[in-house]
């Protein structure tokens, strides 16, 4: 990404003198906006003068009204929209020499001489002409005394700088374009809405996805869902396709499935260049299987709608690199396109990126589709890496578990790896319960509770020269761990094997996985959040229940170990009137002043009281002594129940946060594996023994870090498995407060307040999806 204060300039006078227009050109896409925006308030931020071009390149021949000064003002509420806000439209007028010779002299008068052009291949293409005629249509303009010399001069030479706004992903140079992630949103919320009626009735949906030209909506689509065939412009099907496919929908019917989808590119063709079409495949499946049979054309639903947060970001960030791309060239530099390489925004010269475009067309169109694939790049190249990553989930079961391993499985094929699933933990890996696990298997278990692989809390200890036997006897080249304590302790183990074992050097990653929340290295636990959702509802029933009974205190067991994460969190979450901990030490005199407490509440018009006991929180004071204790002491006052939560905890559907957190904790620890793989091969094979081969992948206030387990070791308690340091115990004065206990909180720490709107535009973005 460009750094905004390069070579000693002010970056807040870059711009003074200069203007920049932006116009948004051909087929619409989310996330345009987010990129006029960006383009606005940075040209702004450095000085220069910004107008909108409304209605495309149509608004710079008409000029006037269409070209209007942009302000920071302007450009606010635009992100959230789909569409562009500035208008967009196709223009025969600026296809001629007469059109662009007015285009010429509208900016010419506004002394604009950089322009930033959002929109596809047709579109770039049409500014780059324009910029090579640049100066005839100035000398044009001269002799018709539309401008003076002196305006000529000060406007001698046109910068351009395109970013690729397009849902079909079809342009050569750029890993994402502005709109396809978005695009491929709206198109998996109805394939999820049709996998559920297909399966109610055991149909056959043939879904048309948008792609004229290009496979990548098709494709990426037929992934995340697990469909059964895909159809795309650039890879046609060997002849003979229609028995291979009826074939492949019967197999998957005997194999236990109700349903068959099939997705379709608008642009799928055969090997004749014939098109494939919903209807002559809804035909062919009718008659040759029988099958009941839906075909649904998605059309237009794919470029409405609001744009993802991953378009917003990738459309942020590009108009940051444009305007620094615009200010910092000269009349040599080429016109350019900001493209995303990976993770980092590049520049590319348009025109090179265009030409190889138009050569993906004219292989296909000649029939070389071999060509048109390599052209293309990454997305529809056969991956295979001969790497072997083995998933395994360790210690108890909880929600969230199974969508982590689901999405490391994906990650991991999309990178060509191959996936080995370990069921029950250490145990399944020293006793060879290891077999293939494929995209199809973990299909539907990101809403699933539990652990589909099974998990054991079985140390790696007792079964090491077994465990190292067969790593090499399955070739096993990296391990994602995903579990609780048992998890981190079992890598540990593996770790300090290392020296005795060679098998065991390879690259490890933990993915924290635990009700209890207890891990060193991170804030949050996948499961954590399920568990406290279960414990806070159930907290909620307790107390409605205590409120029609009136003068009852109940007294709730948590799990968690010696961690009080749960207790305190469902504490504040639930309004409890107290929650014994283990790192909080409490006493008989502080159940005591618990009793008066509650003995005073009872007095006023919430006639209920709600306490809660983390399960290790003392071996003395158990939850039947308080139970007792607090029976005795408020009788004639209140009466006493209790409830043990026990498993139900563990179990349930996982949360969207856990969904979400889980699936974020798989993909990256994958990619976190994959670039470390490449830096331990060595003379053709893996061997890591540094203390960063094997790390915990944790969330660490705003964002994922990776720490080596030996860090780790440090901060731990091992003999209560919990981290010496424990954020959420900051919180606990709060909870008390609330309960109305007479406690001074500590202020001594302050938040520094943050602007929403930074002054200064963030340039060193993490995209994240």
């Amino acid at each position: 990404m460009a750094n905004i204060s390069t070579a000693g300039v002010d970056p807040t006078k870059m711009g003074v003198g200069r203007a920049i227009a932006v116009l948004t050109s051909g087929g619409d896409a989310q996330g345009m906006n987010a990129a006029v925006r960006a383009t606005v308030r940075v040209g702004l931020y450095t000085g220069a003068k910004v107008f909108f071009v409304h209605e495309g390149y149509q608004g710079l021949v008409d000029g006037g009204d269409h070209i209007r000064p942009a302000t920071w003002e302007s450009v606010s509420m635009m992100l959230q929209l789909g569409g562009t806000v500035i208008g967009s439209a196709r223009c025969k007028d600026f296809q001629t020499r007469e059109g662009r010779l007015k285009a010429a002299s509208n900016l010419v008068k506004l002394g604009v001489t950089n322009l930033c052009v959002i929109g596809g291949d047709g579109s770039l293409t049409g500014a780059n002409i324009f910029r090579t005629e640049w100066s005839d249509l100035l000398k044009d303009l001269i002799s018709k005394g539309k401008i003076t010399k002196e305006e000529a001069k000060t406007s001698s030479h046109l910068n351009i700088v395109g970013m690729v706004g397009s849902i079909d992903n079809d342009f050569c140079g750029t890993d994402m374009t502005i709109g396809t992630d978005s695009a491929l949103h709206r198109i998996i919320e109805v394939v999820d809405s049709i996998t559920t009626t297909a399966q109610s009735h055991q149909r056959a949906f043939i879904l048309e996805v948008m792609g004229r030209h290009c496979g990548y909506l098709a494709l990426v689509t037929a992934l995340a869902c697990g469909a059964d065939w895909v159809f795309i412009p650039e890879m046609p099907p060997d002849d003979g396709w229609e028995d291979h496919l009826c074939r492949r929908l019967t197999e998957t019917r005997k194999a236990g499935s109700r349903l068959n989808v099939i997705i379709v590119a608008e642009g799928a063709i055969n090997k004749a260049g014939k098109p494939i079409t919903c209807d002559q495949l809804k035909d062919l499946v009718t008659k040759r299987l029988g099958y009941d049979t839906r075909a649904t054309i998605l059309g237009h639903v794919q470029r409405g709608g609001t744009p993802s947060a991953f378009d917003r970001v990738l459309g942020s960030r590009m108009g940051v690199e444009a305007v620094m791309a615009l200010l910092e060239a000269t009349p040599e530099t080429p016109a350019c396109v900001v493209s995303l390489s990976g993770n980092q925004a590049v520049r590319l010269p348009l025109m090179e990126c265009v030409q190889v475009t138009k050569d993906v067309t004219v292989a296909m169109n000649e029939g070389r589709f071999d060509d048109a694939v390599k052209l293309r790049g990454r997305y529809v190249g056969k991956y295979h890496s001969n790497i072997n990553v083995a998933i395994l989930n360790v210690g108890a079961p909880c929600a969230g578990m199974n969508a982590a391993v689901r999405a490391a499985v994906r990650i991991g094929i999309i990178q060509g790896h191959n996936m080995l699933a370990v069921h029950d933990g250490f145990e399944g890996l020293a006793l060879e319960k290891i077999e293939p696990i494929t995209w199809n298997i973990v299909g539907e278990w990101t809403g699933k509770g539990g652990s589909e692989l099974g998990t054991k809390r079985v140390l790696p200890g007792k079964y090491m020269e077994e465990i190292s036997l067969n790593i090499a006897k399955y070739n096993i080249h990296a391990l994602v761990i995903i579990g609780g304590f048992e998890a981190f302790s079992g890598a540990l183990e593996m770790v300090q094997g290392r020296g005795k074992y060679e098998e065991l050097c390879i690259p490890m990653v933990i993915i924290p996985a635990t009700v209890s929340n207890n891990l060193p290295g991170s804030d949050f636990s996948i499961g954590a959040d399920t568990a406290l959702n279960t414990i806070t509802s159930t907290c909620d029933r307790i107390k409605q229940s205590a409120a029609g009974t009136k003068r009852r205190v109940f007294i709730i067991e948590t799990m968690g170990g010696y961690c009080g994460y749960l207790a305190t969190m469902a504490g504040l979450s639930a309004g409890a009137d107290a929650a014994y901990i283990y790192e909080e030490k409490f006493g008989i005199r502080d159940l005591e002043r618990n009793v008066e407490h509650l003995t005073e509440k009872m007095k006023t018009t919430v006639k209920r009281g709600l306490i809660l006991r983390n399960e290790n929180c003392s071996s003395n004071y158990t939850t039947d002594f308080i139970f007792n204790l607090y029976s005795e002491e408020g009788k004639g006052v209140f009466d006493c129940r209790k409830n043990v939560l026990g498993h139900m905890q563990q179990g349930g559907t996982p949360t969207p946060f856990d969904r979400n957190f889980a699936t974020k904790m798989g993909a990256k620890a994958v990619l976190w594996l994959t670039e470390k793989l490449k830096e331990c091969y060595r003379h053709g094979r893996i061997f890591a023994n540094t203390p960063d081969s094997a790390c915990v992948l944790g969330m660490r206030k705003r964002g994922l870090v990776l720490q080596p387990l030996a860090e780790l070791k440090e901060e731990t308690d091992f003999e209560h498995r919990i981290p010496k340091n424990q954020w959420w115990l900051k919180l606990r004065p709060i909870m008390k407060i609330l309960a109305k206990y007479k406690i001074s909180l500590d202020t001594s720490e302050h938040t520094l307040m943050e602007h929403v709107i930074s002054k200064k535009p963030p340039v060193h973005m993490t995209l994240t999806k």
